[in-house]
């Protein structure tokens, strides 16, 4: 008898396994295909949306929004709110940028986005998932209390990116939120623009714009004056409850860890406390990359096929 139980159980296991293996690749095959614009299957194979597939998953699947680059903004609520608003948020994002505090950090502490900071971009948090910026309240006070009065504004900040700048193919990590631009201060030129999946947007003035950050994007400034617009996650309107829940979770657990200050006072997340060390190894893989090329793309593959033994195993 007790040989027949621990067989059933052994069996359920395995169906169990094979379940999970079986939701994980339809969820990458899936995530893969999304899209005109795609990566070559070996850089897919290696980014992060591959490893993200079974969490943004769902999100996909009971999305209340067309899964699509661009979503018209009528579509989700309170984004007239902030168009309406624009030239006061406009006014404080002036008196920040002429203070110089629309900034790249000098430190390790923002692992989202401390790949832009080379490229010409640089932020002022307004809201981060909950996480403290008293800074944003001290500054910005009156776009600060506009935005936490919405609701489904889960993260803000101004984002400013230097003439001639580019910010090349990617994408972020979590479904749970869709972008949403509104245009403060803008060449008001068609070089001055954003491509999602292929598509063209040109920032304006008072313009505003909705898309899915989860397809491959890219940014770019070919003009000779500078760019700031309010960059917000919103989040992605759900068709049950039981997905708008999970949503909220995983932006608790992962996006909130992801907190970066702008001044001192500010919440620092546990992802970006670790980064300045994670980041090491980073450095050391560059120079694996600049003086042997073949060994570092083994180690790197090597890794790569490690972790897939580790998943399905």
């Amino acid at each position: 008898m007790v040989k027949k139980q621990n067989g059933n159980w052994s069996n359920t296991l395995l169906i169990i396994k094979i379940l999970i293996i079986v939701y994980i690749l339809i969820s990458i095959i899936y995530t893969c295909r999304r899209g005109k614009v795609r990566y070559k299957i070996t850089r897919q194979l290696t980014d992060h949306s591959t490893f993200m597939s079974p969490i943004n998953f769902p999100m996909y699947i009971f999305s209340k929004v067309d899964t699509k680059p661009y979503i018209p903004t009528n579509e989700v609520e309170n984004l007239d709110i902030l168009q309406k608003n624009w030239k006061m948020i406009r006014d404080e994002a002036l008196t920040l940028d002429e203070l110089g505090l629309i900034k790249t950090s000098d430190k390790l502490d923002d692992a989202g986005f401390n790949s832009f900071f080379k490229k010409g971009w640089s932020r002022f948090y307004l809201k981060w998932y909950g996480a403290s910026i008293p800074s944003a309240a001290k500054r910005c006070p009156k776009t600060t209390e506009l935005i936490e009065s919405l609701p489904n504004v889960k993260a803000a900040m101004f984002a400013r990116l230097k003439p001639g700048s580019r910010l090349g193919l990617h994408r972020d990590p979590f479904a749970g939120s869709l972008r949403y631009h509104l245009g403060l201060i803008t060449p008001n030129n068609d070089k001055a623009y954003i491509r999602v999946d292929g598509e063209d947007y040109v920032w304006t003035d008072g313009g505003d714009v909705l898309f899915d950050e989860t397809y491959l994007h890219e940014a770019l400034n070919h003009t000779d004056q500078e760019r700031i617009i309010l960059l917000c996650d919103i989040e992605r309107p759900t068709t049950n409850i039981i997905a708008t829940y999970y949503n909220k979770l995983v932006s608790n657990i992962l996006l909130r860890s992801s907190a970066a200050p702008n001044e001192m006072g500010d919440k620092t997340g546990g992802i970006n406390k670790a980064f300045k060390y994670l980041y090491q190894i980073r450095i050391l893989g560059k120079k694996l990359k600049s003086s042997n090329k073949t060994l570092y793309y083994i180690v790197k593959y090597c890794l790569f096929i490690f972790l897939l033994w580790l998943i399905f195993w």
